[in-house]
């Protein structure tokens, strides 16, 4: 694997290196040794799977607000996205910036989202599924989010949003956000 910071303090591309013979190819997405010697501590403890029908379709942007601490890797099993990642935590040296990374079954990408950092996608064709690695389970009452249109976080999103949920469209403008470090 190849694991190269995103642009985001926290936020790693993760490539796969295949094996390629006649039968298709085989790769390592996940090896705890290689991620803990690329300084991130994953210890996975829940699996999720988002199944998207329709492309224009945005989930996000959430995170999980403190003592949370949650991490994910996201890869995409079927169709594409365009994830987005948005830095929460004050302090943090890339607060309020965001990095935007195309994920797709065809190139095998996985992204690596660290504690403290929303987390949010737009699927580029119908059909798309998500797979979700996550160091905690998730927790009710903690879970924290922002719009996805913003104005102030500039997120050019690709298509018009054909569908988003009710609670997504809800979370509050910058201004308004409870932005609890973690």
């Amino acid at each position: 694997m190849i694991i190269a910071p995103a642009g985001l303090d926290g936020v790693f591309i993760v490539d796969i290196e295949p094996f390629s013979d006649d039968r298709g190819l085989f790769a390592r997405t996940f090896c705890r040794e290689e991620f803990a010697a690329a300084g991130l501590d994953v210890d996975v403890a829940q699996c999720s799977v988002a199944y998207n029908r329709r492309a224009g379709t945005v989930r996000g942007l959430h995170w999980a607000g403190a003592p949370v601490q949650e991490t994910k890797l996201v890869r995409v099993t079927r169709g594409a996205l365009l994830d987005v990642v948005v830095d929460t935590r004050p302090g943090s040296p890339t607060f309020l910036r965001h990095v935007a990374v195309e994920l797709s079954a065809d190139n095998h990408r996985a992204l690596f989202i660290g504690a403290g950092l929303a987390h949010g996608y737009q699927t580029l064709v119908d059909d798309t599924e998500a797979s979700y690695q996550m160091n905690v389970p998730f927790r009710p009452g903690f879970d924290r989010g922002l719009r996805h249109d913003d104005p102030a976080l500039g997120i050019a999103w690709p298509l018009p949003v054909s569908v988003i949920s009710d609670k997504d469209r809800a979370w509050p403008l910058l201004g308004e956000a409870d932005m609890i470090a973690v």
